[in-house]
């Protein structure tokens, strides 16, 4: 694996994210619901729902522990659930949070346990959107970074459990 690249500082992420939260506040309630994608969403939600409650809104708080990729450099193709929602999403807004949409498959499944669970409407927010050589089934609401094709880690995504923790998004390709 080659050394790190630098592709966004820590500083660009902040502006994007604020600027992201500006475009979704004015499309959300105080009872609309934040759903991280756990593990890689954890660290983009608590930057976004901070900057949003910076622009007035302070939504609810769930994550769902979903997994496509487990210790690998690409996806399964299978999406797994390894935890649940602990809040009702019943009749209510909701907005994923995700760090990065690659095929979209964990979206697709987010979105589709959303709606199972009665949501009343279901908003999608990536960090980072790769590019993907055939059509997603799922198309993400907001996107902080159009991010190039590329291996990436840092800002909670990572390798095997690595560079979920540095500031800045990383290339490791």
């Amino acid at each position: 694996m080659a050394d790190p690249e630098v592709l966004i500082s820590a500083a660009d992420i902040a502006a994007r994210v604020d600027a992201l939260a500006a475009q979704i506040a004015p499309l959300v309630d105080d009872d609309t619901v934040a759903v991280c994608l756990l593990t890689g969403g954890l660290w983009f939600a608590a930057d976004l729902t901070r900057a949003l409650s910076r622009h007035g809104r302070n939504l609810l708080f769930d994550a769902l522990w979903i997994a496509s990729y487990g210790d690998e450099m690409a996806t399964s193709g299978r999406v797994l659930l390894r935890a649940g929602l602990q809040r009702p999403v019943e009749g209510r807004s909701v907005l994923i949070i995700d760090d990065v949409m690659d095929s979209g498959l964990s979206l697709r499944e987010a979105v589709r346990l959303l709606q199972d669970a009665g949501a009343a409407r279901v908003l999608t927010c990536c960090f980072a959107r790769k590019p993907w050589p055939e059509p997603r089934e799922t198309v993400c609401d907001f996107v902080a970074w159009e991010a190039p094709a590329r291996f990436l880690a840092g800002y909670g995504m990572d390798v095997a459990g690595r560079y979920r923790g540095s500031p800045d998004v990383l290339a490791l390709d």
